[in-house]
């Protein structure tokens, strides 16, 4: 069954997984500033809340992020998703118009996968 966001079903994020820290990062870049960034979060259906003067903290079930501005066009994305359900925030990021660098690491901060996009 599909959550919130339409997406299929993933594993839910548990303490465990929150407490190891952050396992995704991502530098976005596009025509969305930060702020509608977020907006197309919270228009799929996540949470999502300002956390700073310009950042935004985003999430789901299966994924919480922090979004911040990092330099003209480019926002960075930090925090903590389950492993199976990279490719849908990829699916999410392409459909939102944003070109990419998305990387999962473990938690002894080996990279696990990378995809680009643009």
């Amino acid at each position: 069954m599909p959550d919130a966001d339409g997406r299929d079903d993933h594993p839910v994020l548990d303490h465990r997984s929150l407490e190891a820290g952050n396992n995704v990062y991502a530098t976005l870049r596009g025509p969305l500033r930060t702020a509608a960034v977020a907006e197309r979060f919270e228009r799929a259906g996540w949470t999502c809340r300002s956390s700073s003067w310009h950042g935004y903290e985003v999430e789901t079930g299966w994924c919480q992020v922090e979004l911040d501005p990092i330099e003209e066009g480019a926002t960075l994305l930090n925090g903590v998703i389950v492993p199976e359900a990279l490719d849908t925030l990829a699916s999410l990021l392409t459909e939102f118009g944003l070109g990419f660098t998305l990387e999962l690491y473990d938690e002894e901060g080996g990279l696990l996968r990378e995809l680009r996009s643009r």
